[in-house]
């Protein structure tokens, strides 16, 4: 069967700048081309020339989002209905989180004009997390794909292909079946990541436009272990790949693209130590000589696993702060004190790794007061790069659930909503109520001050040179890096 997997356009309508490629679309791509079928990633969102990357301020442009949405003839959605009916896929699959919804649906809504009775099926978190809703409201979508997508999509496309019957049989799908949305139990979830292939990055559209460092996502663990109620992924039992593995693609990636520069996309990395001191001693025995980041926790380092994992080429970390008050870390299930945040900026200090620390504020419950203390505390912790952002409700989540219990957070969107609100704000009973406990005019001025708090001080000189320090490996070897990290410093400034 002849497949077309879609990234919908979200930060491209903004003209914001998009790093690396849509890894699950990817591997979905990869284990259905395996199995036979004919298989390309369109990824809409990609943005080779991008005027924006101060993140910060990500929200003020979202009414250009949805007014573009709202232009048949804009030059993006032209461009995907063109795209689209050159490939003439036999089955559209699309990948929905909830910021982006509105572009899911509308892009859903192109693929059904142009192909009245081919299958179009959704996936992603937002598909998920809310399969009934997707369906009720997307009369083009025909299946939802719910969790990891690789094993069920090939299920499906088989199963649509062999027009067998009954997709009750294929574990992890939603559909319609008279009128009525059933559900297909759920698919357990994989135990090793070596069942699957790495992601092959050829299957990508246009993949040539991508640079080298683009091409260097890779996942070495799913899951999280930790709970933390604002965070919409799966809690339980992490699913890991083994240390060989992750190498042969670090080094065929590298090989095909050139790439000396990855990123883990990995919800915690380091969860498990040992494995994680496994992969960094053959790295370092193999000389590999590869820079890479990675997403972890405060309370997961040690100063002899940074030492390591810095000798493995690991040049810049990003943990999730999120409080300066020790009540609302609580209220976020967060595992965390404020003084183990502060050991592990210690670390990162000490050991010389540039690090990022991300920041919420305006959760449910939340004082004007308790915000203040995150900006006093950012300010005593010192990150390398500090991002502020205003908390957004994500369903299925116990933080959504707790503002539906408040009464700032309703079950349910309608279509309209989705095409109608800014995505900082969806689901939310009142659009100008983004706390219980502070007056809607007092959170926004003080969402502004913040903001613009944080935004001064990342322009410190110091910081800057310390991020293009940490890169001086990447920039020896491939100097149109340097090139582009300075354009982007001229965008963000």
């Amino acid at each position: 069967m002849r497949v077309l997997l879609i990234d919908p356009p979200f930060y491209r309508f903004i003209d914001f700048y998009n790093r690396y490629f849509p890894f699950g679309l990817v591997s979905i791509a990869t284990v259905l081309r395996n199995a036979g079928h004919e298989a390309i990633v369109y990824d809409a969102d990609y943005n080779d020339k991008p005027s924006h990357i101060d993140y910060t301020r990500l929200t003020e442009h979202y009414p250009q989002y949805i007014e573009r949405l709202h232009r048949p003839d804009d030059p993006i959605l032209t461009e995907a209905r063109r795209t689209m009916a050159s490939m003439d896929p036999e089955l559209i699959g699309i990948s929905i989180w909830t910021t982006y919804a509105a572009s899911a649906f509308r892009i859903a809504q192109i693929a059904r004009e142009l192909f009245p009775d081919r299958p179009i099926v959704m996936g992603g978190p937002h598909a998920s997390a809310k399969p009934d809703e997707v369906l009720r409201l997307s009369p083009a979508v025909d299946y939802v794909v719910r969790g990891e997508g690789e094993q069920t999509m090939l299920d499906l496309v088989e199963q649509i292909e062999s027009a067998s019957g009954d997709p009750t049989s294929v574990h992890g799908v939603s559909f319609r079946k008279n009128g009525q949305i059933r559900h297909a139990p759920p698919r357990e979830k994989c135990r090793s990541l070596d069942e699957f292939p790495f992601p092959d990055r050829g299957l990508l559209m246009n993949c040539r436009k991508y640079s080298s460092e683009d091409m260097g996502l890779i996942m070495s663990s799913r899951g999280c272990p930790y709970a933390c109620s604002y965070c919409a992924t799966e809690i339980g039992r992490t699913s890991y790949r083994s240390v060989e593995h992750i190498l042969e693609e670090l080094r065929t990636v590298r090989r095909r693209y050139g790439t000396v520069q990855f990123s883990f996309k990995d919800d915690s990395f380091a969860v498990d130590r040992r494995r994680t001191e496994e992969l960094c001693d053959r790295m370092i025995t193999e000389e590999m000589n590869l820079g890479w980041e990675c997403t972890t926790r405060a309370n997961l380092v040690t100063e002899p696993l940074l030492m390591k994992m810095k000798s493995a080429g690991c040049n810049s970390i990003k943990i999730g702060i999120e409080s300066g008050s020790e009540r609302i870390l609580g209220e976020m299930n967060k595992g965390l004190t404020l003084d183990r945040i502060r050991e592990a900026a210690r670390l990162f200090r000490k050991v010389g790794i540039y690090w990022t620390g991300f920041f919420m504020m305006g959760v449910p419950g939340e004082t004007v007061e308790e915000i203040r203390q995150t900006l006093v505390f950012m300010q005593e912790l010192k990150p390398d790069h500090a991002h502020i952002g205003t908390y957004e409700p994500f369903p299925g989540t116990a933080m959504f659930a707790d503002g539906v219990r408040r009464g700032l957070m309703k079950t349910d969107m309608t279509l309209d909503d989705f095409f109608e609100m800014l995505p900082n704000d969806y689901y939310k009973a009142d659009i100008r109520r983004q706390v219980d406990t502070i007056d809607p005019d007092v959170f926004e001025q003080l969402e502004v001050s913040m903001k613009s708090e944080f935004h001064a001080y990342n322009k410190s000189m110091a910081r800057l040179l310390k991020r293009a320090k940490s890169r001086v490996a990447l920039y020896v070897t491939q100097p149109a890096a340097l090139v582009a990290d300075f354009q982007k410093y001229l965008s963000w400034r």
